[in-house]
């Protein structure tokens, strides 16, 4: 029972584990295509900038149009910082999810294998009284 307890305990762990480490590599992975499009994003706005100081002196309303723009590309990058926060969150939550799992099941493991002592000392009891009134007249 308990050799079949820990087992499935061990099981339930490791696929825990597995689902944590697949969570970190996402967002791992997750971190670099952002960090990628923040780069970019943050090249793109640059190319606008000296492109707006080109043509500011022509048109009015191309300059308009422009800072539209990076007002757009700066509310994505914020977005982007933002679900990067919460993606930082739900990893942390995770984790201290495995490790309470982690320690219930300690907890649980040490509590069935003091179960199981006991059972075993209150069946060598049984056996010995039985022993015993079986020798009394």
């Amino acid at each position: 029972l308990i050799s079949s307890a820990t087992k499935s305990l061990r099981m339930e762990t490791e696929i825990l584990e597995k689902k944590l480490q697949d969570a970190q590599m996402k967002l791992a992975e997750k971190d670099g295509d952002k960090e990628k499009e923040v780069q970019s994003l943050k090249r793109l706005i640059s190319d606008l900038e000296f492109q707006l100081t080109m043509e500011k002196s022509n048109n009015e309303s191309f300059l308009d149009k422009l800072r539209k723009e990076i007002k757009h590309k700066s509310d994505e990058l914020e977005k982007l910082t933002q679900e990067r926060t919460q993606l930082i969150h739900s990893l942390s939550q995770v984790q201290e999810e495995n490790s309470l799992l982690q320690d219930t099941v300690r907890r649980e493991c040490e509590e069935r294998f003091e179960l199981t002592a006991a059972l075993g000392r209150a069946r060598e009891q049984v056996l010995e009284l039985r022993r015993l009134s079986g020798t009394l007249p």
